[in-house]
């Protein structure tokens, strides 16, 4: 039996719509990271990226269950002694809630040279309005 490999540029192109309002953010972020990855198609390839598009509106009506709103904390550092910063999860997400979907999405990726390709493919809008109208069916 001979294995074949795929040519990514002759997979065809896939836009796929999700309305995320009342969804629960790591279900959402998980469902994007497997379209992402392109598992939903059978020419799945681990090492290759397929032409998966994925379109999130209404980012910022995520919902997060339990107390995670007030206990989940992000933390950033400036590299300088005493620069860590520390942010809970209701300021983040009110601040910019579409930043917050995608670096959830981008930790649900693996880690390897594929990683920021696939994320590119990700949009993220805040409401109902998008500009990608003509390419989803």
């Amino acid at each position: 039996m001979k294995t074949t490999a795929i040519n990514p540029a002759k997979v065809p192109l896939n836009w796929h719509l999700i309305d995320a309002s009342d969804k629960i953010l790591g279900r959402v972020a998980s469902d994007i990271a497997k379209l992402l990855i392109g598992k939903n198609r059978p020419e799945f390839s681990p090492n290759q990226v397929l032409n998966e598009k994925v379109v999130v509106i209404n980012a910022s009506k995520l919902k997060v269950t339990g107390n995670k709103s007030i206990d989940k904390k992000y933390y950033t550092h400036s590299n300088y002694p005493g620069g860590l910063k520390e942010t809970n999860f209701e300021k983040l997400f009110a601040k910019n809630p579409s930043k917050l979907l995608v670096s959830t999405v981008k930790g649900m990726l693996p880690i390897n040279r594929l990683r920021d390709k696939r994320i590119v493919n990700l949009y993220v809008y805040e409401g109902d309005n998008h500009p990608h109208g003509g390419q989803i069916k």
